[in-house]
């Protein structure tokens, strides 16, 4: 019997189904752009929208479109989770009068790597991450850490990094331009933006008074 040997194309095309599938979670378009950027050659990319944080709806939904837009434009699978901002609530309850970066940031980051460990579990993919090391403001070690616990538990794999290192953050603000991104200016929940517009308040008027 004679056997047919696959062209060049069909083993090129058997490689690029080998990529690991990442479920990668996602906060925003800005955040998301230099991470996808550096994993987008090693891995098969869905990205995952899971923010029930984000205060008020209207933000929520400036930053999900924003995120749609660009995913369409470089043709990434996108999943977009519904939109319930009570369950978050009820997730840290007891710590909302914690400072900016205390354990109720740590509680938001657990809930939603929970949610994409999950999530990455139901669709069969080999890893799951998250962009939000990407920001300055956010402690990768704890962010991995946290990661880590919650692939052992749901019996993923998570990929650790610290993306904001090797010039990931900068280069996050050069593709923001390039693209005309929204960029927040608060990082999500209606305590961190009570905070960020007490700090405004507070540069418009040093040592004094606020409006």
């Amino acid at each position: 019997m004679t056997q047919t040997c696959p062209s060049q194309s069909a083993l090129t095309s058997e490689v690029v189904t080998l990529k690991p599938k990442m479920l990668l979670h996602a906060c925003c378009a800005p955040c998301s752009s230099s991470v996808v950027e550096r994993l987008q050659d090693d891995y098969d990319l869905t990205i995952f929208y899971y923010n029930p944080n984000i205060h008020p709806e209207k933000e929520y939904r400036i930053r999900r479109d924003e995120l749609v837009r660009w995913c369409d434009e470089l043709n990434l699978p996108l999943m977009v989770s519904d939109y319930d901002p009570q369950s978050w609530h009820d997730y840290i309850a007891g710590y909302e009068q914690e400072p900016e970066r205390g354990e109720r940031c740590t509680l938001c980051y657990q809930m939603r790597l929970e949610r994409t460990a999950r999530q990455a579990v139901a669709g069969g993919f080999d890893v799951f991450s998250t962009v939000l090391s990407i920001s300055p403001h956010k402690d990768a070690l704890r962010i991995n850490r946290l990661g880590n616990q919650v692939a052992e538990r749901f019996g993923s794999v998570f990929y650790q990094a610290d993306f904001k290192k090797k010039g990931g953050f900068q280069r996050s603000l050069e593709l923001s331009r390039e693209w005309g991104f929204y960029r927040q200016n608060y990082c999500g929940c209606c305590y961190s933006l009570a905070e960020s517009e007490q700090r405004r308040q507070q540069r418009r008027h040093p040592g004094g008074e606020t409006d």
